[in-house]
């Protein structure tokens, strides 16, 4: 866990906690692609993405790796052990030196956003993300913004949809009200086991999952995350 505020901020009153695949950041052509080159790989078969927004609505699936080994699973004919589906993903994912599909990804957020809300809010971040890959993507598109708490999938006993990662932030900040955007159930039902509101984001195009978030809990849902001003 990263605890990058100091002493002083820890009576922060209100905190926004950011996922980010699908919030922060545009994961369509990173982790999405590298889970069908992965699939691609070991099968031969070419996985549709709308197979893969299935599991991802369907909750439980919030891991890529874990996903693609399932995908391949299902697929496949044999089997194919866990950590050489973690390589081919991560060799296509990260690339050599952070230059694979990594890079394809697009920054959410307009010029401003950001700074906008930390005139009122502490800001944090809470992943299904390896810190590894946080790093990259936050130095890219955000090196200016004070995290106050960047929590990775590593650093919690359990993911996703478990609530750990925000009660790690709520404890850190036992005083503050806690908001945390996602953009699927198991942040919505991360959220609602913590008792930490949801604000859930879906794009126009996805009326269904604007349903899903809905139902588990959110109190809105915005269609991206430039859009959250207006319901805070």
């Amino acid at each position: 866990m990263s605890l990058d505020a100091g002493e002083g901020r820890m009576t922060a009153q209100s905190i926004l906690v950011f996922d980010m695949d699908g919030v922060l950041a545009e994961v369509g052509e990173s982790y999405s692609a590298a889970t069908v080159a992965t699939v691609q790989h070991f099968t031969g078969e070419i996985v549709s993405r709308e197979r893969i927004e299935e599991f991802k609505e369907a909750g439980g699936w919030n891991n890529d790796w874990a996903l693609s080994h399932h995908l391949i699973q299902d697929i496949g004919s044999k089997d194919v052990a866990y950590k050489d589906v973690l390589a081919v993903f991560q060799s296509v994912f990260l690339g050599q030196n952070n230059d694979g599909l990594i890079l394809r990804e697009k920054w959410i957020p307009a010029n401003g956003l950001l700074e906008r809300l930390r005139e009122k809010y502490e800001l944090a971040i809470f992943t299904g993300r390896p810190r590894a890959e946080i790093e990259p993507t936050l130095a890219r598109f955000a090196p200016a913004i004070p995290w106050a708490v960047i929590i990775a999938d590593e650093e919690v006993a359990r993911a996703k949809p478990a609530p750990d990662g925000l009660l790690a932030i709520a404890n850190a900040y036992p005083k503050a009200k806690l908001t945390y955007i996602g953009d699927n159930v198991d942040d919505a039902r991360s959220a609602r086991t913590a008792a930490v509101r949801f604000i859930g984001v879906a794009d126009l195009a996805s009326a269904r999952r604007a349903r899903l978030l809905q139902a588990e809990g959110a109190v809105a849902v915005v269609a991206d995350v430039n859009a959250l001003e207006g319901v805070l």
